[in-house]
């Protein structure tokens, strides 16, 4: 999530879904896109605070989306059909870092169905969030209020959840069933830049992948992998990709090490490959609007917008992978 601009109001209000006829993306290589039939399935309420920050998929191709300053988890269906899955309880003089509001930010799944989420607030509200199927959320473990948690990955095989926070340049570890958490990894290269132009957001999105955790720094515009050791520690940070100016959230579309990334003040998503190549695949003419997260199920690519800095349009866009990438 970048840097965010508090819309007014803050009731959840009436999504405006629609259509959209699908439209040529940005060639990757050679003569066929790599991405194609990009196609914005649902509309949100910007007013309303219904500004998408990170996205997990169900089995059924469905996605759960948090909408930041509603303080809210939406269900959307493949045609756009969105409901309310959770509303996070307000907090009296919210003062998050950075936003100054209480923010929803990442989000995870597990397979059987339980969302957790991160609660950015400036309070000792702040922390991760459970919500189970049916149920009202639950906070299960503490973050610090001064902190900034934004993406959320889950290790369901180490029954872990980890949580980056951007203000401290931190990944939290966090057991999936609560208690204690640990600063698992810190360091410079997760830490936002000292001094301007730095946006005051570091470590942002993060994912679980091939036995390692996998962090953007957004004000560095670099991608970081992290080794997780066999004792569970995290290993030295490596630098996976640079210049990667307004770097969001990303995915990996495959067991390989390509990765596509949103770059939310670019408005782009790319495909960053192990050689640090970048390639544009979608881009405003596509539909995105500030794409501030990635999802992949199958060759079916989910792209979140949240027009935080556009100011129009938060959206979801679904597009074609047309190839498969390979493992690097």
């Amino acid at each position: 999530m970048p840097r965010l601009l508090r819309p007014t109001g803050a009731a959840l209000g009436v999504l405006a879904l629609g259509l959209v006829a699908a439209v040529p993306a940005a060639p990757a290589a050679g003569d066929e896109p790599l991405i194609t039939d990009a196609r914005v399935v649902a509309r949100f309420g910007l007013s309303a605070g219904q500004t998408p920050g990170n996205i997990a998929l169900e089995p059924d191709g469905s996605a759960d989306l948090t909408f930041a300053f509603a303080r809210a988890v939406a269900h959307v269906t493949v045609d756009g059909t969105t409901t309310s899955r959770a509303r996070l309880p307000e907090v009296a003089n919210p003062d998050t870092p950075v936003v100054h509001s209480a923010v929803v930010t990442g989000i995870a799944r597990a397979h059987d169905g339980t969302l957790y989420v991160n609660y950015a607030t400036g309070t000792s509200a702040t922390g991760v969030w459970r919500i189970s199927p049916g149920g009202a959320p639950e906070r299960i473990a503490q973050l610090p209020p001064d902190g900034f948690p934004n993406g959320l990955a889950l290790d369901e095989g180490r029954g872990v959840l980890y949580a980056a926070d951007s203000v401290r340049g931190t990944v939290w570890r966090v057991p999936r069933t609560g208690g204690p958490v640990t600063a698992w990894a810190t360091g410079p290269a997760l830490a936002p830049r000292p001094a301007p132009p730095a946006s005051g957001l570091g470590a942002n999105g993060i994912k679980v992948h091939r036995d390692s955790v996998w962090v953007s720094n957004t004000d560095r515009g670099t991608l970081l992998r992290i080794p997780v050791l066999q004792n569970g520690s995290a290993g030295p940070v490596e630098t996976r990709g640079d210049g990667l100016d307004g770097i969001d959230d990303f995915a990996f579309p495959g067991y390989g090490r390509s990765a596509l990334v949103a770059l939310g003040t670019g408005g782009k998503l790319v495909l960053v490959r192990p050689d640090g190549t970048v390639t544009t695949l979608l881009t405003a003419t596509d539909g995105l609007s500030g794409p501030t997260s990635v999802a992949v199920r199958g060759r079916t690519v989910y792209v979140p917008s949240a027009a935080f800095s556009t100011r129009r349009d938060p959206n979801l866009l679904l597009a074609h992978l047309r190839h498969l990438i390979g493992r690097g």
